[in-house]
């Protein structure tokens, strides 16, 4: 699925309907289980630019 850039990560797990709601995005976040760029990352609001790569589990998200 593709994100658009600027969008926060906690906005693009919502919008890829992989977290239901901001909650669980944050519980996602900070259990370790998304990767953005194939590292850990465990800032909700961190903005995504062009060209990232979210994943969690076997979902992937490419931001363009």
């Amino acid at each position: 699925m593709q994100i658009p850039p600027g969008i926060t990560l906690g906005q693009a797990l919502k919008a890829a309907s992989i977290a239901g709601t901001g909650g669980e995005a944050k519980v996602l976040v900070q259990m370790g289980e998304v990767l953005v760029n194939g590292e850990v990352e465990t800032r909700r609001g961190r903005r995504l630019r062009e060209g990232d790569v979210v994943e969690v589990g076997e979902e992937r998200l490419e931001v363009r």
